[in-house]
């Protein structure tokens, strides 16, 4: 066998080996019944006051369930407030992700192919658009957020035809709405023949174990279940579709293109998973394309499910981590990517040999800045005297100065342009923190 073929070789099986986590094994908990085994977070050296912190910052940000899974066991898992082991909360965009591997596995059954065009499913006139427009929309379209209808239209949930109309051609602009995604579900059981839940509960949650639910409310359907199975699935992503030895996933080119960029628009985007890592990234409600990382504290081969008011998953294939939120709203963004990262920092703090929680927590973690986003001015504050603050545009300009001298203070921010910005505050004794901030025109 040639040198050159052992490479390549090589090259494939890395490659298959990343994409689906089989470097190393995992620890799958039974389907039936509530055991989970346990990993003490002394053993990661992760220091009990630094895990305190991590938990009061959750709190404080109206989180009612968090679970972290090293290797698939749970280190760590706190519920707040009423919320219970056994209580059920919505995924909201989170849930998306469960459609994506959904049209997966119909795909590999046979049912579809993402490459055929969606009136072959929802019937000719599904949109308000001229045949031949309507005829370029395909199911990878809605799966990648490319259908090139009009997102801006007064209610971009609505599904209903005079609701969807042409903005550009699809497959030539990346754009967050919702309506073409939610009609991937009536795609899928009219592809398949089974109601939505049922395809779910046969194909997804029934093999790993998973309760819940979609639930339809306004246009959406929206999927309700505990935070276990929430993180049950984020085991079965980190696994590449296969749980406890049963490969759900079979198509492993599907796979693939669902947690890689799947179009250059939108680089920080797969099939309805948000991809960390990339060089550029596009936000909700924006047509902006913004520099670097989504998250920037967090590991670059994360790939997230991110739902409305903060509904999480977060898989880290390199560190065989998955953790997830769910909780009320942190902030006013439609997708809180801010917060996510937020979370982040604390998750980098955790271990002992860092440079510890405490000492960041006591001197920015209580740097807020609100609304956010925001269109004539901000207010800072802080839990210490602040000196100045300068915003930076993405491209790394400083646009705009003032000094504070107080524990608190208001931006006039009306005269900058509606995107991105990069606040970095000063603050007494040689601190500095910096915060992202959202400028809109409305």
């Amino acid at each position: 066998m040639s040198q050159k073929y052992h490479l390549i070789l090589f090259l494939v099986c890395s490659f298959f080996l990343g994409m689906t986590g089989k470097a190393q094994s995992y620890y799958f908990p039974p389907i039936n019944g509530q055991e989970w085994k346990t990993l003490a977070p002394e053993s990661l050296n992760w220091c009990p006051e630094n895990v305190d912190s991590l938990y009061r910052f959750l709190e404080n940000n109206h989180t009612k369930a968090f679970i972290l899974l090293q290797d698939g066991k749970i280190v760590l898992e706190q519920y707040f407030g009423t919320h219970t082991q056994n209580s059920y909360w919505y995924w909201a965009s989170a849930g998306k992700t469960i459609t994506a591997f959904m049209v997966g596995i119909a795909q590999q059954e046979g049912f579809l192919s993402i490459e055929d065009p969606t009136s072959d499913y929802l019937g000719a006139g599904w949109t308000n658009c001229t045949p031949e427009q309507e005829q370029q929309i395909t199911i990878l379209h809605q799966l990648t957020m490319t259908s090139g209808l009009d997102d801006e239209v007064p209610d971009n949930y609505c599904t209903f035809d005079s609701c969807l109309i042409y903005k550009a051609d699809a497959g030539t602009r990346w754009a967050y709405h919702n309506a073409p995604y939610t009609l991937l579900d009536s795609v899928l059981q009219s592809a398949t023949g089974a109601t939505l839940n049922n395809y779910v509960t046969q194909k997804l949650k029934t093999p790993i174990g998973m309760n819940g639910l979609f639930y339809k409310t306004g246009y959406n359907n929206v999927f309700f279940s505990d935070a276990r199975s929430m993180a049950r699935f984020g085991l079965l992503i980190l696994n590449g579709g296969e749980w406890d030895g049963q490969r759900l996933m079979t198509d492993t080119a599907y796979f693939s293109h669902m947690t890689h960029p799947s179009q250059s628009l939108n680089q920080a985007y797969g099939y309805l998973w948000w991809l960390n890592g990339s060089s550029t990234f596009m936000v909700p409600g924006f047509q902006y394309v913004l520099p670097g990382s989504f998250s920037p504290h967090a590991p670059q081969d994360m790939i997230a499910a991110l739902g409305k008011n903060g509904q999480f998953i977060n898989v880290i294939p390199s560190r065989g981590q998955v953790w997830i939120r769910m909780g009320e709203n942190p902030d006013s963004t439609e997708v809180p990517f801010l917060f996510n990262d937020r979370i982040w920092e604390y998750l980098n703090a955790l271990d002992c040999t860092s440079l510890g929680v405490n000492n960041y927590t006591s001197a920015t973690d209580n740097v807020h800045i609100f609304p956010n986003p925001a269109a004539e001015t901000v207010t800072i504050t802080a839990n210490r005297e602040m000196e100045r603050v300068e915003i930076y545009s993405m491209d790394g300009k400083k646009v705009q100065f003032q000094e504070l001298w107080a524990d608190s203070g208001v931006l006039t921010i009306n005269e900058l342009s509606e995107g991105f910005y990069l606040l970095r505050i000063y603050m007494s004794g040689g601190l500095s923190v910096t915060r992202k901030m959202i400028k809109t025109c409305y």
